[in-house]
């Protein structure tokens, strides 16, 4: 379904994430992928080609060189040409992640991927064991080279963060979840809920009761932990219960909080492997295609987006006071009753009635930079640039200091990632589950 062309503009930044699914090639074959893997084997002759992709890059950059762009599949390191578009992406500015299932990270890949500009790599991991995530990912042994990957990683000096898709069968694993997590050393733990499309369709996703009690322990530990970034995706609730903690977690934008409240179309985007332009992975209302239209034009003038830039809610998250700040997930009722502006069955909060909660906020004071260390942190991934810009601070106040010096910054990496470089070996979190 395309919408029509609009003529009017409207007023929108630049997106903050754009993910280009690749291909729909795959090595595993998971039961939740959005991607129908009907083209698993060979892909399809319809996907972007390298030039294109590069052309799309360009008009991403063009458009503003501090979004982030996703290269991501199906599995992207099936494509022979995603060192090509890595490099350029890199080459113009942009932040590239590189999101995989990550059997495919060889220790020789990871440092290719470094040395071509990839700033960070999203891996996904469905338990703290073998069983359920080889079972979940359709292949025997796909955990223990996942975790092979992840070492890769390390040892390359390239940063990388765990994606953990949430169900009822794998909830009761958060915590060692959590632990898996701060015991490779990643940079962040990414929770998502799944949304049912695609082969997601068969599954029955995550109750209600269980969605909720997940979200609350994410809050907290999202507040409360010191050395790993803990966030929730594809679950907008997770911001009206941040702010509901006591004492809250800041998930405003104006605190430097991207995560939490629905982006798609706002402020991210996805460019399936034939070239349409969705608001995110989980609709498949198109913008129009990039094939044929500059990509500037369609985040500007879509009406699709539009709409959801101003959206006009119904049912309970319409009255709802945290309608700012969460929204509810567009893409949940739009699957089960084509109403992009329904309510988000999967939240149980009823609203109370009171006055509207407004996203922005002032942010609180931080202290002075120096020139030097404020250029390092321009070097450190977008997503993760609050949670170290907080960290650098309390760690100079509590050496004494009155602003934040270079200094700071590379005593915290060495602390929390080790002073290896690319090629020497790191030590092994000793994981054998």
């Amino acid at each position: 379904m395309q919408p029509a062309t609009s003529s009017v503009a409207a007023a929108a930044e630049p997106p903050y994430l754009v993910a280009l699914n690749l291909t729909r090639r795959c090595n595993l074959s998971c039961a939740h992928c959005y991607l129908d893997a009907g083209a698993l084997c060979h892909g399809d002759p319809g996907e972007l080609d390298t030039e294109e992709v590069k052309r799309l890059i360009g008009q991403i950059a063009a458009l503003s060189d501090q979004t982030m762009v996703v290269l991501t599949g199906g599995e992207p390191l099936l494509r022979a040409d995603i060192l090509a578009l890595a490099e350029h992406a890199a080459s113009l500015g942009l932040m590239v992640v590189l999101g995989t299932n990550g059997t495919l990270l060889t220790p020789a890949r990871a440092e290719a991927l470094a040395h071509a500009g990839v700033r960070a790599v999203g891996i996904s991991v469905d338990s703290a064991g073998p069983v359920y995530h080889d079972r979940f990912r359709g292949v025997v042994g796909a955990w223990r080279k996942t975790m092979a990957g992840i070492d890769a990683c390390r040892h390359a000096g390239l940063m990388f963060q765990i994606h953990f898709t949430v169900t009822d069968d794998n909830a009761s694993q958060l915590e060692e979840m959590i632990e898996l997590a701060r015991e490779t050393q990643a940079a962040v733990l990414n929770v998502f809920f799944l949304v049912c499309t695609g082969r997601g369709e068969r599954l029955t996703n995550i109750s209600a009761p269980v969605y909720a009690r997940v979200l609350q322990r994410l809050a907290a530990a999202a507040r409360d932990e010191n050395e790993l970034l803990i966030r929730a995706r594809c679950a907008p609730h997770f911001k009206r219960m941040a702010l509901e903690l006591r004492p809250s977690l800041p998930v405003t934008r104006l605190d430097g909080y991207d995560a939490g409240g629905c982006l798609a179309g706002t402020r991210y985007c996805r460019v399936t492997p034939e070239g349409e332009l969705t608001p995110c992975p989980y609709m498949e209302l198109s913008a129009g295609t990039v094939r044929n239209g500059d990509f500037a034009r369609l985040w500007h003038t879509s009406p699709l987006f539009a709409q959801l830039r101003s959206p006009k809610l119904s049912g309970r998250c319409g009255v709802c006071e945290y309608r700012l700040v969460c929204g509810g997930c567009r893409a949940r009722p739009l699957a089960r009753s084509g109403n992009l502006m329904g309510e988000d069955f999967l939240c149980d909060y009823e609203p109370g009635g009171g006055a509207v909660l407004e996203e922005g906020v002032a942010a609180a004071a931080g202290m002075p930079w120096t020139a030097a260390a404020e250029a390092r942190l321009h070097h450190v991934p977008v997503f993760v640039r609050r949670f170290v810009k907080r960290r650098a601070e309390n760690y100079a106040r509590e050496h004494g200091a009155d602003s934040v010096r270079e200094d700071h910054l590379i005593a915290l990496a060495r602390r929390r990632f080790g002073a290896w470089q690319p090629g020497t070996p790191a030590p092994s979190p000793g994981i054998d589950k």
